[in-house]
């Protein structure tokens, strides 16, 4: 479950955090390491420091190419750079993590979507950012939309 506490925002903080459970099933993170996934490297190793981004290369042989995509929401090393400055974040942990991507949603305009529950239009606006989401085009896995809103919902999402 996602670490971040929006409870003062509501049902929208509740649609928020199912969001972002969400994305991490479609991640796959939540399968590796003991921690809902937010000490996952690509490929599913795990990592023991939240200080900062691991910053480790994974070649991922079978899409021929090579990632340093770690956390919950597999954070490239050089996003997680710039978001850490804008954001402020103190460390690489559950929470800073969470602001992140909560940061990644509203950059892509989709956070008012996923706040109000359109969550087809949000993954659809999120797409770009998250290579496991339908349409993404990275030539990676790409769950099915019904399988995203089932999580959703499962998540406590409405």
């Amino acid at each position: 479950m996602a670490r971040i506490d929006l409870s003062a925002q509501g049902e929208a903080g509740d649609n928020v955090c199912a969001f972002l459970d969400m994305l991490a099933f479609a991640e796959g993170t939540i399968l590796y390491g003991g921690d809902d996934g937010y000490n996952v490297l690509v490929g599913g190793k795990t990592f023991d420091n939240y200080e900062k981004h691991p910053k480790v290369y994974v070649p991922l042989t079978r899409y021929k190419v090579t990632s340093s995509a770690a956390g919950r929401y597999q954070f490239l090393w050089k996003t997680w750079q710039a978001l850490a400055l804008k954001l402020n974040l103190p460390d690489f942990g559950p929470v800073s993590q969470d602001r992140a991507a909560i940061e990644l949603i509203r950059e892509r305009k989709a956070l008012l979507d996923v706040r109000e529950g359109n969550i087809i239009a949000a993954i659809q606006k999120c797409r770009q950012i998250w290579a496991s989401l339908p349409g993404a085009g990275y030539g990676q896995r790409e769950h099915k939309m019904t399988d995203l809103l089932r999580e959703y919902s499962k998540a406590g999402g409405m």
